[in-house]
């Protein structure tokens, strides 16, 4: 299995991440309980968690800020450890033990694609940018997650994993599309 779909979500997050300016941390984001800098610290954080979760590790747990240093090196730093965790012999094959449960490395992928996907989504959102991202990449995404995503993971904002499906506007595009399906008002 490729892991084309996660780098594609990194590059495109990482165009988002660049464009983001000191004075964007304290706006407002489409995760209600989220401002930017949460979203910053969630996403780069997110590729540290999930290069140590692919090498059966613990993650730490630890919170740290990565919105008050040099985010961008983080998150390439993290993705880097990321794509190499995710590229070794047997990382799809490797059940990994998550705290909401465990799944093959395979699906792993897929989630930490979509995570790292709609977050992006979610900042550029929240910082005025372009929300068209990677048509065939949100497609794949949406066919993949949608099956897969339980009714019982979504509820309110901040006590659940996800929000309740949200309505599509017509002639929406796939990544607004899919953050609707995820939660996300479009």
């Amino acid at each position: 299995m490729s892991v084309e779909p996660l780098e594609q979500a990194i590059e495109s997050t990482r165009g988002i991440l660049g464009n983001i300016d000191r004075t964007d941390l304290d706006r407002s984001t489409p995760c209600a309980s989220w401002k930017v800098s949460d979203l910053v610290n969630h996403i780069v954080g997110g590729q540290f968690f999930f290069a140590t979760a692919i090498r059966d590790g613990q993650p730490s747990g630890e919170q740290k800020d990565y919105s008050t240093g040099d985010f961008l090196a983080d998150f390439n730093e993290g993705s880097a450890a990321t794509l190499a965790a995710f590229n070794e012999d047997g990382a799809m094959e490797r059940i990994v033990h998550l705290p909401f449960g465990d799944m093959p490395g395979a699906v792993f992928l897929n989630v930490a694609s979509t995570d790292t996907f709609v977050h992006g989504w979610d900042l550029a959102r929240a910082t005025g940018q372009p929300t068209d991202l990677e048509p065939e990449l949100a497609a794949s995404l949406l066919a993949t997650v949608g099956p897969l995503l339980p009714e019982s993971a979504r509820g309110e904002d901040g006590k659940s994993a996800f929000a309740p499906e949200q309505p599509a506007p017509d002639g929406a595009s796939n990544a607004d599309r899919l953050a609707a399906f995820l939660g996300r008002t479009v």
